[in-house]
């Protein structure tokens, strides 16, 4: 893990707002479902990064701008703005950004790892972002790369960069709520010990370090609820078509004294072409998790059509329920990371991100009661 320091940002223009943010008022502010055209992308300022410079791995600027985002989290639930931590999965790290209704704000990048083979920086594959108590998680997808990258020492060296979940803790009052700067050093601690805990359960078991197009274990979701940290996996899918959902007890989790995982398992059916389905996300909310189902493998010439992702509630124990299918989207444009939003009497509105375009091209979906 990287020791880092924070770059200073320039000082909040507004003293109310950051009362707000840091005692958690904004969760006090009215519920309404904005105006917003739901067709268009919201306006992403600044730069979400995603693939280092191979070059100049440690100058975050110098990175390409993000194409497949996957991940975000918040640290409030309702009212804007909020603080968030975003992640891509071709970076070594996550960043933070500020989220208004309609648009966001990309801010400080925050590296996690500094990893590399043979001079190349290795990618943490970040594929999902939680935040509780205090606290933001990222998790890396615990996964053998796939192809030829993972083949040999250098397979090796990139599947042993993914195995990390990391707390970050930032002070909200640190966070300049215009541009996502920070004026101290967030407090990160790193644990690999989830992998182990997967590798132990004996149902998933013969899928640790294979590819995923063997099945192996790829995380795609992380939650947290109940004091306990649950990862969604986007495979293996079990023989009987369902899905993996892996929860282990955050108590001594990142102390060295890791607990023993617990597996859950969803039927999140197939997609258009008949291909079974695994978790692509997972979020905490209120009575349980939302889960967005996709593919666990991608068709070969990167369609997606309606349905074939589609968005669950799930209450941690029974069926999930199917709260809606997601429409189709243009060749390899992928629904990746979900974000509750709020709600009105017609549903649950969501903030769906991409794996595909620039910056994520984050869209607002409702869910049906």
């Amino acid at each position: 893990m990287l020791n880092l320091t924070a770059t200073v940002g320039r000082p909040a223009t507004t003293a109310l707002l950051r009362v707000a943010l840091a005692c958690g008022l904004a969760a006090a502010l009215p519920v309404t479902v904005s105006a917003h055209d739901p067709s268009k992308p919201w306006a992403v300022s600044g730069k979400l990064l995603g693939e280092p410079d191979p070059k100049h791995p440690a100058e975050a600027g110098r990175s390409d701008k993000a194409k497949d985002v996957s991940g975000i989290a918040c640290a409030t639930e309702t009212g804007f703005p909020r603080i968030c931590l975003v992640a891509d999965d071709e970076a070594q790290g996550a960043q933070v950004a500020i989220l208004r209704d309609g648009s966001l704000v990309a801010g400080r990048f925050i590296r996690l790892i500094d990893a590399t083979q043979k001079g190349e920086p290795l990618e943490l594959d970040a594929e999902g972002v939680a935040y509780a108590d205090g606290a933001f998680y990222v998790v890396g997808s615990h996964g053998r790369p796939r192809r030829e990258h993972g083949q040999g020492a250098e397979g090796d060296a990139r599947a042993e960069a993914t195995r990390h979940l990391f707390r970050i803790r930032l002070d909200p009052k640190a966070v300049d709520p215009e541009t996502g700067q920070l004026r101290a050093e967030p407090e990160i601690t790193g644990t690999a010990a989830l992998a182990q805990i997967i590798a132990d359960i004996p149902a998933l078991a013969p899928f640790h370090d294979r590819a995923l197009e063997e099945g192996g274990v790829t995380v795609e979701g992380v939650a947290v609820r109940g004091g306990r940290l649950h990862v969604g996996l986007r495979g293996p899918v079990l023989a009987d078509g369902s899905a993996a959902i892996v929860s282990v007890p955050l108590a001594g989790l990142f102390d060295g004294k890791p607990g023993t995982g617990t597996l859950a398992t969803v039927a999140l059916g197939p997609d258009s072409h008949g291909q079974k389905r695994g978790v692509r996300d997972l979020v905490a909310v209120p009575d349980g998790f939302l889960i967005l189902a996709g593919p666990m493998l991608d068709p070969e010439d990167g369609a997606v059509a309606a349905g074939d992702y589609t968005v669950f509630a799930w209450d941690g124990t029974g069926a999930p329920r199917k709260r809606r299918d997601l429409a189709g989207y243009p060749r390899k444009e992928k629904p990746e990371a979900l974000l509750p939003l709020d709600e009105n009497a017609d549903g649950q509105r969501v903030l769906v991100f991409f794996d595909g375009p620039n910056q994520g091209a984050p869209r607002a979906v409702v869910l049906p009661r």
